[in-house]
């Protein structure tokens, strides 16, 4: 596999190496100066399956918590800078695409970052895949005639980690933002309260990582022209940001628990203003 320019193949390399073929695609060799990688072969992407979402969401949730480790001192980029970036990329992107979605949705989206940036702690931080989804997730070697291959060791590996030190959330938040038209129609709030639970991880913490993510990938989608997944995520980013006016069920009978109305730092007078960069 030779994998994208810049610190794609580095931070993806450190990643493999950490995870030794559990949770991800084992790395057979490397060529960092040339971004190369020889990678164990892999079956079908989950997507390609037609499992109902439910299923899928299982195997995603089992996959991830396979990654999930302490790394510290790794060398990779911080859930905190992680959210810093989307910031950046969000506020200047919205502007430069002529406001696709609404000024609500993407007030809402900066203001949840901006929770998970302060959020961060290095000592709770784990290894995190970053990009979580269908097409990232393939059948392992072995298993690729059996429905039970969830319960089945190594019966699915992640492949294309961006690879972050982070607080696990970020992972499902991933999950959050994927099946927008899906997540519109039913109990939005449900399935950030069932990947919690199906993980044992803080529901407001997924959620909010959902709703960051839906709005960068919506709009990263409108400028690469990738429809309808870009109109669907900054639909159902409009959607969720109404939500979060008026609440339909917090996480926790604690008023401290439920989302707060959007309140974004980065914006005065109705203007955007740039935060300071921090890339990945």
């Amino acid at each position: 596999m030779i994998p994208r320019p810049g610190e794609h193949a580095r931070r993806e390399i450190a990643v493999l190496r950490l995870t030794e073929g559990d949770g991800c695609v084992r790395l057979l060799r490397s060529d960092l100066p040339r971004g190369a990688m020889l990678l164990e072969r892999l079956g079908r992407p989950l997507e390609r399956l037609g499992l109902p979402m439910r299923r899928r969401h299982e195997i995603l949730c089992a996959a991830a918590r396979r990654v999930w480790r302490s790394a510290a001192g790794c060398g990779l980029p911080t859930g905190a800078g992680k959210g810093r970036w989307l910031i950046d990329y969000i506020t200047a992107t919205w502007t430069e695409l002529g406001r696709p979605c609404s000024e609500r949705a993407v007030d809402h989206a900066l203001a949840c970052a901006a929770r998970r940036v302060a959020a961060h702690d290095d000592e709770r931080a784990v290894l995190v895949h970053g990009d979580v989804h269908q097409w990232n997730v393939l059948e392992a070697p072995g298993d690729v005639h059996r429905w039970n291959a969830l319960e089945a060791p190594g019966g699915f590996k992640l492949v294309d980690p961006d690879g972050l030190l982070a607080e696990a959330e970020y992972d499902l938040g991933i999950v959050m933002r994927e099946d927008p038209v899906e997540l519109m129609r039913g109990d939005a709030r449900g399935r950030a309260r069932w990947l919690a639970r199906r993980c044992g991880l803080d529901a407001t913490a997924i959620w909010e990582w959902g709703v960051v993510e839906r709005v960068s990938t919506g709009l990263l989608c409108t400028s690469v022209g990738l429809q309808p997944a870009g109109r669907e995520m900054l639909a159902a980013a409009d959607y969720v940001a109404a939500l979060a006016i008026t609440p339909r069920g917090s996480f926790s009978s604690s008023p401290a628990r439920e989302l707060p109305p959007p309140v974004c730092p980065w914006r005065r007078g109705g203007r955007a203003v740039r935060s300071p960069r921090s890339r990945r």
